[in-house]
């Protein structure tokens, strides 16, 4: 029976020792074993946690809301911190901590949760609707930890099955360009998701994908009967003693020198990463200092993986009394896998893509006073019960080729299909 707090909503008290522990999920013939809390003998390994605090965290309490529970779910969040000692209601004022033993807070929104935000609500069907579209966790510190060392159990990953063919995928972008035709909209970003059967344990699996190369946002949340799996390279939005920071990426072409040399190259590319470092300007416009936004390292290529990405820096002061609600309405879901202009570009994805965006597309990091860091869940993967879930795409603009548009998905999820079924990728290969 799920516990409903003074929020509405699924809260979980403080775990201890005796409290915390696990949530066993059956999966075909095996079994899977997914925390439902950090408790004292796991290893928190949330993306952006404060690397030398990882082995002393607890979990203090937490915070899961459905979007069947109702309600505002950037105003739950932070209400919900403000009740356990981290007040985040204005992000440009240094924030006392002596009056609290919490550390800080993992922060997960789903893209449909930042669609409902918006005020564009998703209706397509969730492939894993045992995931929540918002939790909140809320750690102190403890002990020093040490996870004691267990036989590892089988692994066993099955054949993908993608929602849709390469040609229904192939027809959207011919959907999209149709619409950017008649001026509906200048930029719609399409994801696809695939599913693949397990057996075992697996968050050995999810834990792999953050140290793929140039995860920035590697690391895992779990909770009873999911887990995340996360290897993002992209900044939604970084938020320090009031500077905001944001790091559209958009542009792909394979790790070799002449794909590097075309992506500097490409006229498509270009504009089409433009479009969304505009977006990115004006999402922060809205919640920082008149005249504070500025864009750095406009399409610098970076890697990741065996891919070359362009991607733009943009900075701003926030507003006076910018409190953590405001942050989030303002930036989720992140232009980048939206398009432009974004409610445009949000109506259109609901009624191209046959399945919800799941743990994909979303916000997933560490918030604290004076220091907030998430990530956007590209490259993410997900578990239930029974199935690993994956998503990719890309933007798609009047010059996208649609075939080309496939294959630059089918390039992105590769790494992160390989890596959980445990094979080796290939991140020196040029």
């Amino acid at each position: 029976m799920r516990k409903v707090g003074p929020y509405g909503v699924e809260t979980l008290p403080q775990v201890g020792a005796a409290g915390s522990g696990s949530a066993t999920l059956a999966a075909g013939s095996g079994s899977a074993t997914l925390a439902a809390g950090s408790g004292p003998a796991a290893l928190v390994d949330a993306p952006a946690a404060p690397t030398a605090c990882r082995h002393t965290l607890t979990e203090r309490a937490r915070l899961q809301w459905h979007r069947r529970d109702g309600g505002d779910p950037a105003a739950l969040a932070e209400e919900f911190l403000a009740a356990h000692g981290l007040p985040l209601h204005d992000l440009t004022r240094p924030t006392p901590t002596h009056h609290t033993s919490a550390c800080g807070a993992a922060l997960y929104l789903s893209a449909a949760a930042g669609a409902h935000l918006a005020g564009t609500p998703t209706t397509a069907p969730e492939p894993a609707p045992t995931l929540p579209d918002l939790t909140v966790v809320v750690y102190e510190h403890g002990p020093t930890r040490t996870t004691p060392p267990t036989a590892p159990t089988p692994w066993w990953l099955g054949p993908w099955t993608d929602s849709w063919t390469p040609h229904q995928h192939a027809d959207a972008v011919d959907a999209v360009r149709a619409a950017i035709g008649r001026g509906d909209v200048y930029q719609t970003n399409l994801v696809g998701h695939a599913a693949a059967r397990y057996t075992g344990d697996p968050l050995p699996a999810l834990k792999r994908l953050g140290a793929l190369p140039g995860a920035r946002y590697g690391g895992v949340l779990t909770g009873d009967g999911w887990a995340i799996g996360c290897a993002s390279p992209e900044t939604l939005i970084e938020v320090t003693d009031g500077h905001l920071i944001t790091r559209p990426i958009k542009g792909t072409r394979p790790a070799t020198p002449a794909g590097r040399a075309e992506l500097l190259a490409s006229a498509k590319e270009r504009a089409e990463h433009i479009m969304i470092v505009d977006l990115e300007r004006n999402d922060l416009a809205r919640i920082a200092r008149t005249g504070t936004v500025t864009v750095d390292d406009l399409f610098a290529v970076r890697r990741w993986c065996d891919l070359w990405q362009a991607e733009s820096t943009v900075r701003a002061t926030a507003a006076d009394g910018l409190g953590l609600a405001d942050l989030l309405r303002a930036t989720c879901p992140g232009g980048s896998v939206t398009g432009a202009p974004k409610h445009a570009a949000l109506t259109q994805i609901n009624a191209l893509e046959p399945v919800g965006r799941g743990a994909s597309m979303g916000a997933l990091g560490w918030v604290a006073p004076g220091r907030i860091d998430l990530g956007l869940t590209i490259r993410t993967a997900a578990a239930d019960t029974e199935l690993l879930h994956t998503w990719a795409g890309g933007g798609i603009t009047w010059d996208s080729d649609p075939h080309a548009e496939v294959a630059e998905a089918a390039a992105k999820t590769a790494p992160i299909r390989a890596t959980l079924a445990g094979h080796r990728t290939h991140p020196d290969r040029r």
